[in-house]
């Protein structure tokens, strides 16, 4: 096959077999590289209105870029201030390196940001809080629980089948690397700490204190954020370090401390000044109480305001990709996948956040823009970039243990990388886990649901509460002892099933078979209402026609 040769999507022709074998719905098709002359030619032919109307999209396409990561930043927020406290408490006492992997992953998922749990292990290690050794683990599972969020943003396009199967493959590629980085890299971290004794030889003896370094996409989004909801993060660190979030607020209550939503200093963009603002859901001497609601209307309004910017990015990039060849964007996208990487890194390092990064990513995959081999280098470069991020923050600490934590992220998703990128056949196992979740979204809407609560929340705190039975010791040793065993007979028999027993096939089969059931209830449920009305209307001696409404009261 020529090397301008191209895979495109084939939709519902992809059989289950096919999956399996990584070549889902894609078929050959010859295409030319883009090249200069037809950027030019493109110009050239563009008449005045094409341009004022490519203009007009510009501004949507800007205007709700912005709102989306500010809705996105007010959304962290607003976990930072209901998760904060039990965030906080997960980090306190931790020795169990498994239980620390739990922890990040619970936490980040609960406060939306590597960063912060980053941040947090960062103050531990350096208040000698946590050690070394487990502090790595939780970093790794603060890596998995960051990936949470583009699978959420995915489901912004759920009302099209087509396109949720593939943004739902394009965010869950960043859940199968990191998964799988964590697979390999702990146990071997464990037995042989290479990363530890590695970075604890690359890290400086002493370091200056200074500020923080930040990108500046967060310097224009983040003021405005900070007016609407300033959630303080020392709050958390407090807690984790043995603090207890009454004590915090009974400091609040007497005018000396600092509850979830604090007042602070906001900066000015435009003159570069900073300014002691007090947000709009602050409040003086508040409760607890006073601050989970807030956050909780915070998180509300930052729910709605995504998806209404979700949408209008969705429409207005579709509107571009009508206005435009979209053989031409594909080639335009179609680059060399290291030079993603480095791509995926240098947006990430402006925006502070490979949450951002795969959450914008995410609707252009969905919208067949970026294909997911084109999606999973430029998720690794949004990982490689979040850690860069946190290791110029560190670099101005005044904590040397700070770096070699920063470090630590950074090498082991580089070292994930190393494994499961360089070679074609390592590469096409987290695309093909990918694809196959995408497929399985086609055949049950429910399944990323159920995948989210189960990968992120159920399966963390059920492998958490087991890890603290054997730090309990006694009998509940040998209860966690049994527990371990019966995980490991259910998971062998689990992938029995699926390998030698074609299991995808009854699986696949199932989730169709329960999506069905739940579309022939609702069918059921409109007929019923319709007949209803008729009933109704021969009640009341009615005549004339009978307008059906579905369940929801549409026409």
């Amino acid at each position: 096959m020529s090397k301008d040769m191209k895979f495109v999507n084939r939709g519902n022709e992809a059989t289950p077999m096919e999956l399996e074998a990584g070549e889902a719905g894609k078929v050959a098709v010859e295409e030319a590289p883009y090249t200069c002359n037809d950027f030019i030619t493109g110009i050239k032919s563009t008449t005045r209105e094409e341009l004022m109307w490519g203009a007009f999209r510009s501004f949507l396409l800007v205007f709700f870029l912005y709102f989306f990561l500010f809705f996105l930043d007010l959304m962290g927020g607003s976990f930072k201030v209901l998760g904060g406290c039990q965030a906080g408490a997960m980090f306190d006492g931790l020795s169990n390196p498994i239980a620390g992997l739990m922890v990040g992953i619970i936490a980040t998922v609960l406060v939306q940001s590597s960063s912060t749990s980053t941040s947090i292990v960062v103050s531990l290690v350096g208040a000698s809080a946590m050690s070394v050794p487990v502090a790595i683990p939780v970093i790794m599972g603060a890596n998995i629980g960051t990936s949470v969020t583009n699978t959420i943003v995915s489901f912004g396009q759920v009302n099209d089948l087509d396109q949720f199967e593939r943004a739902f493959s394009g965010a869950t590629v960043h859940d199968m690397f990191n998964m799988l980085s964590v697979l390999t890299l702990l146990p071997i971290e464990l037995i042989f700490h290479p990363l530890e004794a590695m970075t604890d030889a690359m890290k400086p003896k002493d370091v200056d204190d200074g500020e923080k370094w930040v990108g500046p996409i967060k310097k224009w989004v983040a003021p405005l954020v900070k007016r609407v909801l300033n959630a303080n993060k020392s709050v958390i660190k407090e807690v984790a370090q043995g603090g207890n979030c009454a004590d915090i607020y009974a400091e609040v209550a007497a005018g000396t401390g600092k509850g979830l939503i604090k007042c602070g200093d906001v900066y000015n963009p435009f003159d570069g000044t900073e300014t002691y603002v007090c947000p709009a859901f602050y409040k003086k001497y508040a409760t607890k109480a006073d601050d989970m609601a807030s956050g909780s209307v915070a998180l509300f309004i930052s729910i709605i305001g995504l998806c209404i910017c979700l949408y209008g990015l969705v429409r207005t990039l579709q509107s571009m990709v009508m206005a435009t060849s979209t053989g031409l964007l594909k080639r335009a996208t179609h680059i060399n996948p290291y030079l993603a990487i480095v791509i995926g890194v240098g947006v990430t390092l402006l925006v502070q956040s490979s949450s951002i990064t795969t959450s914008v990513l995410t609707p252009l995959v969905g919208m067949d823009v970026i294909n997911l081999e084109q999606m999973l280098p430029l998720t690794l470069g949004a990982n490689i970039g979040t850690t860069a991020t946190a290791l110029l923050a560190s670099l101005v600490s005044d904590k040397p243990e700070s770096v070699q934590i920063a470090l630590c992220h950074f090498f082991f998703n580089i070292f994930g990388i190393l494994i499961w990128f360089p070679v074609p056949f390592m590469r096409e196992i987290p695309l093909r886990g990918a694809r196959t979740l995408g497929w399985l979204t086609r055949k049950n809407r429910a399944f990323p649901a159920v995948y989210i609560i189960m990968m992120f929340v159920i399966i963390p705190l059920i492998l958490l509460g087991t890890s603290t039975l054997f730090e309990s010791g006694g009998a509940y040793v040998v209860i966690g002892t049994l527990l371990v065993i019966v995980y490991v007979v259910a998971l062998a028999r689990v992938v029995f099933f699926f390998v030698k027993q074609d299991g995808w096939t009854v699986f696949a089969q199932k989730l169709d078979d329960w999506q069905k059931a739940s579309d022939f209830k609702k069918e059921c449920m409109d007929k019923v209402l319709a007949l209803e009305e008729k009933v109704s209307l021969i009640e009341a001696g009615g005549a004339g026609t009978v307008v059906t409404k579905d369940a929801k009261g549409k026409l």
